[in-house]
């Protein structure tokens, strides 16, 4: 399958870009920095260019049978890349008609706030977070307006561990027991495994160990 991906140069970037590869899809990697990518393969095109230039994104999605994206920012730092960036996508999907979109927000948007616990609820989320929550919001709800085939998998605090290829996934915000962590390689193998698989078609699935 041909597959975009954006934010490719994150963790969890990083990660669907090695994984896609290794499951033999031919990927695309749009990113602001080629050089950060540091990654070669036959099946791998880099594309420069900024997710918030509407052209630049119009001209890599056509050709392309689905689309990913870990688009993220610094909590530090005050921009709407998120939610600017996906709304460049989708409307640059839908003009193209690729139709499979698969987006990384955050565990503790809409109801799966009930899962959070208290820390992040009322620290670490309103004096930490909270610009990257902001957007987060605004770019769910552009999501949801869409008439695309979307799933938005919501993963609890990234890490940098092994894909495991065991995780909890789909569970209700009234879930107990749910780890707040999950690695990037489990992230990634998740996203993947939505390319091929509708049970969370315009669903938000959380994701966490």
């Amino acid at each position: 399958m041909n597959v975009l991906i954006f934010g490719a140069t994150g963790g969890t970037g990083k990660q669907l870009v090695v994984q896609a590869l290794a499951q033999g899809h031919t990927v695309t990697a749009f990113v602001r920095n080629p050089a950060k990518l540091a990654i070669e393969a036959p099946c791998l095109t880099i594309v420069r260019g900024d997710v918030l230039n509407r052209a630049s994104v119009d001209s890599t999605v056509r050709g392309q049978e689905a689309v990913l994206s870990a688009l993220g920012a610094p909590a530090s730092q005050k921009d709407t890349v998120r939610s600017d960036g996906t709304r460049h996508i989708l409307r640059a999907m839908d003009g193209a008609g690729v139709r499979r979109f698969v987006c990384m927000t955050t565990l503790g948007m809409g109801d799966s706030r009930a899962l959070l616990p208290f820390s992040y609820k009322f620290i670490i989320v309103p004096l930490i977070l909270r610009q990257a929550f902001a957007d987060s919001e605004r770019q769910e709800a552009e999501i949801r307006q869409s008439r695309l085939d979307w799933t938005v998998v919501r993963p609890a605090t990234l890490t940098d561990g092994d894909r495991t290829g065991s995780y909890r996934h789909g569970f209700p915000a009234t879930e107990k027991g749910i780890k707040i962590r999950i690695a990037r390689a489990d992230v990634a193998d998740f996203m993947l495994k939505q390319l091929a698989d509708n049970t969370y078609l315009h669903k938000t699935p959380g994701l966490s160990y």
